[in-house]
């Protein structure tokens, strides 16, 4: 706007208002084009932000209404609404509790104090905003919104998204690199052309000296000045490239949008640059390798398998009435059952619908079972121990202990089982192998196993009401009542995602709570082991093998290992942080509120939409929408499509920018003047960092990407190809314009022209093959690794209508606005030449693209070798 100012102060004294406005409007009207793009473009990915933003505050929770359980937005949960909590949950609004058994919450986000507090009758006000830390149980909604205790706390406070990534960062540091270094030599020149210019080194075109000391008028010397101060401007303009931070905000909003599109929200910008590099990837298996869609398929009842699992006649009575009993009560699911006979709505966790669904089968009635019995006590189901368990007390005053697990742990606890004349037998050494083989043989056919236990309790020994809340339920001495086997079968097409992740040198591992036979099945079906030869030690562990092993003994076997069973929380978070500590990028994929640690401790944490809690959600980076492993693929896709195309941009805005600034540097320091002025160079940055920016940053990923080795923590920026492709690029535009420059009046036959048309002629011509070149440039950026330059550019509309209109403007600029760009208008022989130097650069790129490039980072070639450290001590 200097310039905008200098020029037409200088234009209007010199040549009139008439015509001396055209250089200053024209630069003043170029900056507000420039600024009035950008700032739109900027404007339209805040309001993309936000409405992410807006979508990751949407949190989905279940509400009873009408006595069944429906899904609910948080924004619509209103007064009097009952919502049921269970661990991992979020409060989404103030309410009492209504009933709750052995219920935690966490208030830390309302009170500052990390102290769980336990809820019952005489505490029963909740606050949204807290967490479920433990237990289960319904509250009633009494306050929303603003008027919630959450509401007032934040009503004043709006959440800042403007975070930067680290590749923002980065940028930014490049950015003010280059315009430091594009400052420094806009300095040297105006000094360089200042010295020429009184000490009358400046010429007129006509040849005169411009400058004769005690000669020139004072208003003369002025004006050349402030001619010479726009030259300085016009390489300040063309060395910041102030399209770098543009570039990152463009592409992260256009990928984080089609990341939507493919079930990925991100909560954290910097999680998309990230997941490029990301080298292993540790997976949950229920849910995201599977489909969560469970059924009971295999039944050991009375010490025998029934088939099928739900034949109620080879059942004894007693031990039905039982099995109805610890299904219905000794779950969180429930089931509604509509008027007019339609099928009963069963709602709760995959695994609690699975078994409560066969318990339906087998002639069970929820709400009579329910209403004849009253729960004293519940443990509810927790990932450490596996099983969860509940006290009841019946109409007769009997108290029955029910517990639910993990088919071998629950089984370790029985002493006892009921056989098929309904008799209450001993479990003998023989019977425990007989039950152990029949798990080992549902878990090797990929089987989820599930135990039901109980035992009768002494009504006495039930602590009073003030106690309760601190008993222990008994889990031993427990008669074994049935073994279920639940299938959940491979999600279709997870085999070809978990080989596409292979191929993309990104190793997925598989953490499970399951048995390990289960595990192992379902590794071999999915393609994250090879064959049975696999799958032997280190790479099939059990978490407890991995927990008891030293820390360094972790490290060595934590790259080995493909699959690990019967993990708790703590060994994913063990095993993230030995694969961090070799050097990997480690991405996790988690549900549960116990895997939040290791969300947290990963890179990229990859919490599941639908059934991860809240707590899980609020410690990941990236939500999966519909908890499928082939949309964390599409994750890493974009992850490195991010990458590549800052990469591409960087590359194409580097060659312009070195190309113009050394065009103008040796023609002012040699000349005294530019071939390219202030204007035509607005105009170029239009192109190349808004116009250019918007082409490269939404190439979409492509089946390449997935070819190459995970980029690394450390890689540089600029890469030794796109180094070289940089070099060769810009010194040819470099040695054909200066030659034009130099050399185009004898080249084009202007010598009979008279000298101001012929340099208007020979800076036309220079000006159009310079954008010429930037056209055929930026399809050259799209594959920086690539001959075939033009794959797949008919599926990006976007890069295609942005080239064209390119192309368009510049046509209009040369033939009818050529008063404010300082061109004249060329004839169809000139054209031919500027599109015969643009055509040129790119089979020069693609010949350029076949010289071999070296490994190494250039940049180490001239560091100073360091000798290796033996260990953390002595580096210290």
């Amino acid at each position: 706007m200097v310039a905008a100012a200098a020029s037409l102060a200088l234009g209007i004294k010199t040549e009139g208002i008439k015509e001396g406005w055209y250089d200053g409007g024209s630069i003043a009207l170029a900056v507000i084009i420039v600024i009035v793009v950008t700032a739109v473009s900027d404007y339209k990915q805040s309001l993309q932000f936000q409405n992410l933003n807006e979508e990751k505050q949407n949190i989905q929770i279940e509400v009873v209404r009408g006595g069944r359980r429906i899904p609910v937005s948080i924004f619509d949960v209103v007064v009097g609404d009952v919502v049921p909590l269970k661990i991992g949950d979020q409060v989404p609004a103030d309410g009492i509790l209504i009933s709750g058994h052995s219920l935690a919450i966490d208030e830390s986000s309302m009170t500052g104090e990390s102290k769980i507090v336990h809820k019952d009758s005489k505490s029963p006000f909740l606050m949204s905003g807290c967490k479920v830390a433990d237990g289960y149980g319904t509250m009633l909604v009494i306050g929303v919104g603003i008027n919630t205790e959450w509401g007032l706390l934040m009503a004043s406070i709006t959440e800042d998204n403007g975070e930067e990534t680290p590749l923002q960062v980065r940028l930014n540091g490049v950015a003010t690199f280059i315009g430091i270094v594009g400052l420094t030599v806009a300095l040297a020149v105006l000094i360089v052309l200042m010295i020429r210019f009184f000490t009358g080194h400046t010429y007129n075109p006509d040849g005169t000296v411009q400058f004769k000391a005690g000669k020139t008028r004072v208003g003369k010397a002025v004006d050349g000045a402030i001619k010479i101060f726009t030259v300085a401007v016009t390489i300040v303009v063309v060395a910041v490239p102030e399209g770098l931070p543009l570039a990152v905000t463009l592409t992260l909003a256009y990928s984080m949008r089609k990341m939507m599109a493919d079930k990925a929200l991100v909560r954290r910008l910097s999680a998309c640059e990230t997941m490029g590099s990301a080298t292993t990837i540790c997976s949950d298996k229920t849910g995201t390798l599977t489909l969560n869609q469970m059924t009971v398929v295999e039944a050991y009842v009375c010490g025998k398998k029934i088939d099928p699992p739900d034949d109620r006649s080879a059942v004894p009575p007693t031990v039905l009435s039982l099995l109805h009993e610890g299904v219905g009560l000794n779950t969180t699911g429930s089931i509604f059952v509509p008027q007019g006979g339609a099928a009963a709505e069963i709602s709760g966790s995959p695994t609690e619908k699975a078994i409560l669904q066969w318990g339906v089968n087998l002639g069970m009635n929820f709400d009579a079972v329910r209403s004849k019995a009253s729960i004293i006590h519940a443990f509810p189901f927790n990932s450490e121990k596996k099983r969860g368990g509940v006290a009841v007390k019946l109409h007769d005053s009997e108290v029955h202990l029910h517990w639910k697990g993990a088919a071998e742990i629950v089984l370790s606890c029985c002493t006892s089982f009921i056989d098929e004349n309904g008799s209450v037998v001993p479990l003998g050494d023989d019977k425990v192998s007989h039950f152990k083989q029949s798990i080992n043989d549902m878990a090797a056919s990929s089987l989820r196993c599930v135990a039901i236990a109980y035992r009768q309790y002494d009504v006495e020994k039930v602590p009073n009401e003030e106690e309760v809340e601190q008993w222990q339920i008994p889990e031993g001495d427990l008669v074994l009542l049935a073994i279920v086997g639940i299938k959940d079968p491979c999600r279709p097409g997870v085999r070809d995602a978990v080989q596409l992740c292979i191929d993309a040198g990104v190793k997925v591992r598989m953490v499970t709570g399951d048995n390990l036979q289960t595990a192992r099945a379902i590794a071999l079906e999915c393609g994250i082991l090879k064959s049975d030869a696999d799958a032997t030690e280190p790479n099939l562990i059990e978490g407890k093998r991995f927990r008891a092993l030293s820390e360094e003994d972790r490290k060595e076997v934590a790259e080995k290992i493909s699959v690990m069973g019967r993990s708790s929380p703590n060994d994913k978070l063990l095993l993230v942080q030995a694969l961090r500590s070799k050097g990997h990028v480690v991405a996790v994929t988690g549900d549960g509120t116990n895997d939040a640690p290791a969300l947290h401790e990963a890179d990229i944490g990859l919490a599941m939409g639908i059934q991860g809690t809240e707590v899980a959600k609020e410690s990941s980076d990236i939500i999966i929408l519909d908890d499928n492993f082939a949309s964390v693929v599409k994750v890493v896709r974009w992850g490195r499509s991010v990458y590549a195309n800052i990469q591409k941009f960087i590359q194409f805005q580097l060659t312009v920018n070195v190309a113009a600034l050394i065009i103008n540097v040796v023609a002012a320091v040699s000349a005294g003047d530019v071939p390219l002025n202030a204007v035509q160079l607005l105009w170029v940055n239009l192109i190349m960092d808004t116009l250019g920016a918007l082409a490269l940053a939404t190439e979409p990923p492509t089946d390449h990407l997935m070819r190459r080795a995970p980029v690394g923590r450390r890689e540089p920026l600029v890469t030794n190809i796109m180094w070289r492709n940089l070099l060769i690029q810009a010194l040819y535009q470099v040695t054909v314009l200066l030659i034009l420059n130099f050399r185009g009046e004898q080249i084009l036959h202007l010598e009979h022209e008279t000298r101001e048309h012929a340099v208007k002629v020979k800076n036309t011509l220079i000006f159009n093959a310079f954008v010429l070149c930037q056209v055929f440039n930026e399809l050259n950026a799209r594959k920086p690794d690539e001959i075939n330059v033009f794959s797949g550019v008919h599926k990006n509309r976007l890069f295609i209508s942005i080239v064209g209109f390119t192309l368009v403007l510049q046509v209009i600029i040369i033939f009818f606005l050529g008063k404010f760009v300082s061109t004249v208008r060329l004839s169809w022989q000139l054209w031919l030449v500027s599109i015969a130097i643009g055509f040129i650069s790119w089979p020069l790129a693609a010949l350029g693209k076949l010289i071999p490039v070296p490994e190494k980072p250039f940049g180490e070639y001239f560091s100073k070798k360091l000798p290796k450290r033996r260990n953390q001590q002595e580096c210290s």
